[in-house]
Parts: structure tokens; C-alpha cells; sequence
């Protein structure tokens, strides 16, 4: 179910014109809380909209549902759905994915899970991609492709957004969030709800900073590259490297930085 994703509000605003009073339109953030089988998992701050793609791609990108197939998924809480705010989401599998281990605090949509899963974390649950490398001039296209189709970040330009592209460099899906982790894990619950993953012949697009977390969940769905507009950490950039993930930053107009499946 999509809900309002923004809100309007007075502001004052000043300018070469001076000062006057003014609409504006902000994004909404709301928490979700993320369950499996009925059990607390987490808990994020999110824009409302896509909340099951959130939710299914939350638990693929994190290991938790560990290739167990998805029966349903569902808004739930102690009354129904209306009367939760649609705030707490349920991911069924009909008991069959192992018991969850609740994460302390909320999951932030600034920075994610920082620090809770070193590289070989990763390596131990996740094999090495078997993806070919894109064409370079490809990926160093797709931002100019993407332009113009964040409606919400030009409503109230304080969302990110993550895009799935294929080998021509074809944007096939894209979601935004207030959360860069958020926008992601929206893109890859869509994929995972369709069949499509694993994404070994799609490549990923986020409008933010390639983190180690970027990484990870770009890893965890199986894509052959991830392309961010701003640059990566040293620690994404290594992780790619044990990946076999093709990363690239900067990737605004027709150049980017290849850091790794040149």
C-alpha cells in the first residue's frame, strides 16, 4: 500500500527577492518494524511506500532469509493493519527460515548496520560473484538515463535513490527513500518478489556514496556492479574485491573511477 510520502508546510523563505512565506514539501519518515514469521527483526526509519519490497529485501540483503522461499508477506501488529499505521510489516515462510536474533535499537536510515559485518562475515555465508563486467562507457551512462525519473527527490530533494540496469544500461527499476540502504533494499525485495534474483546480469545504481553496507547488499543480490555518484570507502572498495563485484564511483556525466573488474 502507498501512502503519503510527503507533507506540505509553511516556511519562510529568503532570497535575492527577500522575504516571504512559502510552501514547502517535505519528505515523510515513519518506522517501520521488520518481522519474520511473525518475530521482531528490526526496526527502520523509512519514506512509506514499497514497505513489503523493504521488508523482503531488508532480510535477503542481511542473510536472514538464507534462500528460504517467501509465502506471503503482510502488514500486521495487535490490531489490524489501519490502526498499526501501517508500521510493522511481517514476512511469512511458514515457519520454515531459521528463528531471527532481534537487532538492539532501530536500524538508522543514515547509516544502516555500520560496523556489524566484517568481510569475512560475508565471505563465510556469501560465494564469490560469477557475473562478466560491464562495459564501462555502459555504466558511466546510466546517471544521465536515470535523470528526471527521482519524482520524489524533486518534490522535496531529500531522498536517495537506488536503480537496477541491465546490460545495455536500461534503468528497468527504480525506488527512492529517505534511507540509502532503504532505496536499495526496496529495489532488491521487487527482484526477489519477481524471481529475479540472483541479479547477475543487472547492475546497480545508488544516487549516494558507495559504503561498505552499499557493497554488502549489492553482494547478498547477486549484482555484477555497483555504480554510485559519489565515491566508495576503502572498505567497499576491498569488499568488492573479495566479491567480485565491479564497482565504480563519481559516475556523473560521462566519467566515473573504476575501482575494481576493470
Amino acid at each position: 500500500m502507498s501512502r503519503g510520502r510527503t507533507r506540505r508546510v509553511l516556511t519562510r523563505r529568503i532570497d535575492g527577492e527577500g522575504s516571504r512565506r512559502v510552501q514547502d514539501e517535505l519528505i515523510v519518515e515513519e518506522p517501520m518494524s521488520v518481522r519474520l514469521d511473525g518475530e521482531l527483526v528490526a526496526t527502520t526509519m523509512r519514506t512509506p511506500g514499497d514497505d513489503f519490497e523493504l521488508a523482503v529485501g531488508f532480510l535477503v540483503t542481511e542473510g536472514v532469509l538464507d534462500g528460504v522461499p517467501v509465502r506471503a508477506v503482510r502488514y500486521c501488529g495487535q490490531g489490524s493493519a489501519a490502526e498499526a499505521e501501517y508500521n510493522d510489516v511481517t514476512v511469512e515462510t511458514g515457519g520454515v527460515a531459521l528463528a531471527p536474533t532481534p537487532r538492539l535499537g532501530p536500524a538508522s536510515s543514515s547509516c544502516g548496520i555500520c560496523g556489524t559485518v566484517a568481510i569475512d562475515e560475508l565471505a563465510a555465508r556469501l560465494d564469490p560473484l560469477d557475473a562478466d563486467p560491464f562495459d564501462p562507457e555502459v555504466l558511466a551512462g546510466v546517471a544521465a538515463r536515470i535523470d528526471g525519473d527521482q519524482a520524489l527527490f524533486g518534490a522535496t530533494g531529500a531522498v536517495h535513490a537506488a536503480a537496477a540496469f541491465d546490460r545495455t544500461g536500461e534503468p528497468l527499476l527504480l525506488r527512492e527513500d529517505i534511507g540509502r540502504h532503504n532505496a536499495v533494499d526496496k529495489v532488491v525485495g521487487r527482484l526477489h518478489l519477481d524471481g529475479g534474483l540472483p541479479a547477475n546480469d543487472l547492475g546497480l545504481w545508488v544516487s549516494g556514496r558507495a559504503s561498505f553496507e552499499m557493497a554488502q547488499k549489492a553482494w547478498a543480490a547477486g549484482f555484477a556492479a555497483l555504480v554510485a555518484v559519489s565515491g566508495p570507502s576503502a572498505l567497499a572498495v576491498e569488499t568488492a574485491r573479495v566479491a567480485g563485484l565491479q564497482l565504480a564511483g563519481f559516475a556523473r556525466g560521462e566519467r566515473l573511477n573504476l575501482y575494481t573488474g576493470d
